[in-house]
């Protein structure tokens, strides 16, 4: 029998039973569109992440401390001694307060207090919509002044001018000079638009902090990053007399782990979408061994016309791998569809097409087809003419 005879029968009998095929697609349907979107996703936060780190440059360090105590402690201004060390440019130690109180008229909001100087903003990239932000005499006279990041600027004043206002904070009164454009998370993960800052001895002093636990620290060019890593490294290291309790990272690192740890959880939804291709191919398998049950008579009236083995086995198989394929056809379209609409429904999220990746889910598809359909059709092929004729 000829290839293109085979898949006429096998889709006029697919096309015979419409509600049995799309319930039998089903699964494989959803294992399709589910691996394309959430590797789309999954792409697409890579590629939000390392824009966001690529924006910041690639001359950045990141110290973080995660001892307590005073043996863990850094000095504001030994930090800031280093900026007159060849090859760096800014330092800028930060304290942070978090899930703060924050009191407008009667209006009360939870926000991230963050205490640092003014090499901070010029660090993260960030931009002055209104007013200033900290100077170098704010830090020196420890002033209650603070610079709002633009969620809590539109949480508070809507679109109005917020310089000169009074926030409280937890009890303490801050003036506004300054508000900030719509930027996003740092590379701490900390949200510039949801933050409020304040200089970093007054935000110790009225609310007594511990200490410095992270500090940002930008070398003068990319080039420059490995000598300023090792000098911060070697700085640390004599001062707490150990090389644990800290850690330093750089743009590219800080890229390279969260790119990783997208991936990995990529990776692990990716493995739960593809169960439903298996629970597909079983469910096909099942509904080819109930095709086979009600067409025996079929088989046995075809292999006594001189039907051999091989064209009931292909038959079958045919079949099968057409419904896996149709429903995997689809669920690549569905997840095209979906990839395109996600950034819709969740404005947080970017996705990046994967059709390489759609594709090889749909050829995934095809092969659970003959994988699973295997069976039913040697089942088939195997009946015997007289026995097959016999069967009611």
């Amino acid at each position: 029998m000829r290839p293109w005879e085979l898949v006429r029968m096998a889709m006029a009998t697919v096309l015979a039973n419409p509600l049995r095929t799309a319930l039998t697609m089903l699964g494989v349907i959803i294992g399709v569109a589910s691996v394309f979107t959430l590797v789309s996703i999954g792409r697409g936060s890579s590629e939000a992440i390392a824009k966001q780190y690529e924006s910041l440059g690639t001359n950045l360090l990141v110290v973080n401390l995660m001892g307590n105590g005073r043996a863990t402690q850094l000095n504001y201004q030994e930090l800031m001694q280093m900026e007159s060390l060849p090859g760096f440019k800014a330092v800028a130690p930060t304290m942070t307060k978090n899930n703060s109180n924050i009191k407008y008229d009667r209006e009360t909001e939870t926000f991230n207090v963050i205490g640092t100087n003014d090499r901070y903003l010029d660090m993260q990239k960030g931009e002055v919509a209104s007013g200033r932000f900290l100077a170098q005499a704010d830090i020196d006279f420890r002033n209650h002044v603070a610079v709002i990041g633009s969620e809590v600027a539109a949480k508070f004043f809507g679109t109005g001018d917020p310089l000169g206002e009074k926030l409280n904070i937890d009890g303490y009164v801050y003036t506004i000079i300054g508000s900030l454009k719509s930027k996003g998370s740092n590379t701490s993960g900390t949200s510039l638009d949801s933050s409020i800052f304040v200089p970093l001895d007054t935000l110790s002093r009225d609310f007594k902090l511990g200490s410095i636990r992270t500090t940002y620290i930008e070398a003068a060019t990319s080039e420059n990053v490995a000598i300023v890593q090792s000098i911060v490294e070697r700085y640390l290291q004599n001062k707490f007399n150990s090389t644990s309790g800290y850690n330093i990272f750089n743009s590219s690192q800080l890229i390279s782990a969260r790119q990783s740890a997208s991936s990995t959880m990529t990776s692990q939804l990716v493995s739960v979408a593809a169960i439903s291709l298996l629970v597909g191919g079983i469910g096909i398998m099942n509904i080819m061994l109930v095709t086979v049950s009600e067409r025996t008579r079929e088989i046995g009236i075809r292999k006594s016309i001189g039907a051999k083995r091989r064209n009931i086995l292909l038959q079958f198989l045919v079949e099968a791998v057409i419904i896996s394929g149709l429903g995997g056809l689809i669920g690549f379209v569905l997840g095209i569809v979906l990839s395109l609409a996600w950034p819709y429904i969740n404005p947080d999220q970017t996705t990046s097409l994967s059709l390489d990746i759609g594709l090889y889910a749909f050829l995934f598809s095809v092969l659970v087809g003959v994988v699973f359909g295997l069976y039913p059709a040697n089942k088939a092929s195997k009946l015997k003419p007289i026995d097959a004729l016999r069967t009611d």
